[in-house]
């Protein structure tokens, strides 16, 4: 491949025009197949990120390939004034494989959780008064980047700068069932968490907590709102992660490895927390237009093919047996986190250096809250692939320590 454009002439121009809002790895693919990348000047990366947990089945997967073209083809958009049939089968889909009954689609992970914040909002008034408003959300959590969903992170990192946030958010410890009821009071009309924190430190809570979540939810009549953005969609190794917690939300967003790589979102609720939101109440121009609801309903099927997600399952279990060797090793590795294909290492140290040192080898990981690195392959890794990283590793952990 032709080297003319350098990635410093890269850098340079898109320094020029882009706004400075994240600080990007000086690297620009321009071909995937499967894990592997290509950059610009031909080297060949593996990829363990897959663009923060997005691409679920790889790059360049055939199937959604040809979905993606047929339906270019036929029709981009009409707008949800009027029905979208791919749209309707796609939710037919995920209320089947879920605890569901109807769907909002809109583009991304950050629309779901502003969309989830309304309804449960909503749904307290409608039902028990406009008393009902505070939403109980965790410290270290991350919903997104809008005024609505950055209100619900509890995260000062993300929030600094934007004050005045938008008022009736309550942050309690993740995992901690005391905190929670501390803070609870009658004004609770939901809480708010994610059921593994990704961006927050791929942080597992004990196995009873989701449930007795869900449990001083229907007591205390608050709704149970799950950001399964980054967890859902066999992320975790089942379709959804709260079914390995045995407990169902009344609202989940989703959105990441839906589209894997097209921007889409979406909103599930049961009957009754759906019944809140009335024509006119929201909206989203370009939420579930027939080309990324075509290519999602793709998605979803190789998803839910025989065996699929066992093998995700079965190679969660390898990688995190893998990452435990390491650990016996290094006694810089505090950790190994995580379920499924979504694990991480603590470090005692910062991890940047570490994702660095990967990269220069034709690794991508990346680093969350400064000292833990987090592994979201492409759900299609194999075995082979999982033991090059492991080497690599390895390789780095001696060099740097």
């Amino acid at each position: 491949m032709s080297t003319e454009k350098t990635i410093q002439d890269i850098v340079a121009r898109a320094d020029r025009v882009l706004m400075h809002t994240y600080a990007r790895t000086p690297v620009a693919f321009v071909r995937g197949e499967g894990c592997r990348l290509w950059d610009q000047e031909g080297k060949v990366y593996l990829d363990f990120l897959a663009g923060i947990a997005v691409t679920a089945l790889g790059h360049g997967h055939p199937r959604v390939t040809e979905t993606l073209r047929n339906q270019a083809g036929k029709l981009l958009h009409t707008s949800n004034l009027y029905h979208i049939e791919n749209q309707i089968a796609l939710a037919e889909r995920l209320t089947e494989h879920s605890f569901a009954d109807k769907v909002f689609f809109c583009n991304s992970g950050t629309e779901a959780n502003e969309g989830a914040i309304k309804l449960a909002r909503r749904y307290a008034s409608e039902k028990y008064g406009p008393h009902k408003t505070t939403i109980l959300a965790m410290f270290n959590s991350f919903h997104g980047r809008t005024l609505g969903s950055l209100s619900a992170t509890g995260q000062e990192k993300f929030r600094k700068g934007f004050g005045p946030l938008l008022p009736g958010f309550s942050f309690v410890p993740f995992n901690d069932l005391k905190a929670l009821d501390q803070a609870w009071d009658d004004s609770v009309c939901a809480v708010m968490l994610e059921p593994v924190q990704g961006e927050g430190g791929v942080r597992v809570p004990d196995p009873d907590y989701l449930k007795e979540v869900k449990r001083r939810c229907r007591e205390r009549e608050a709704l149970l709102i799950l950001d399964e953005v980054q967890t859902g969609l066999g992320r975790t190794g089942t379709l959804f992660c709260y079914e390995q917690f045995e407990t169902q939300p009344d609202i989940m967003t989703l959105a990441k490895a839906l589209g894997n790589g097209l921007p889409i979102g979406a909103l599930l609720a049961t009957d009754e927390a759906a019944s809140a939101f009335q024509p006119g109440n929201h909206a989203a121009t370009f939420g579930g237009n027939p080309l990324v609801t075509a290519v999602a309903e793709t998605v979803l099927s190789e998803l839910l093919k025989e065996g699929f997600l066992a093998e995700v399952r079965d190679k969660g279990v390898y990688f995190k047996k893998r990452l435990g060797e390491l650990k016996e090793k290094f006694p810089l590795i505090q950790e190994v986190r995580g379920l499924g294909l979504l694990l991480g290492l603590v470090l005692d140290r910062p991890g940047k250096p570490y994702v660095d040192a990967c990269l220069a080898k034709g690794f991508l990981i990346n680093c969350t809250q400064e000292t833990i690195l987090r592994f979201a392959p492409p759900l299609i890794v194999s075995q082979g692939e999982i033991d090059a990283l492991i080497e690599v590793l390895e390789e780095v952990f001696k060099e740097l320590s």
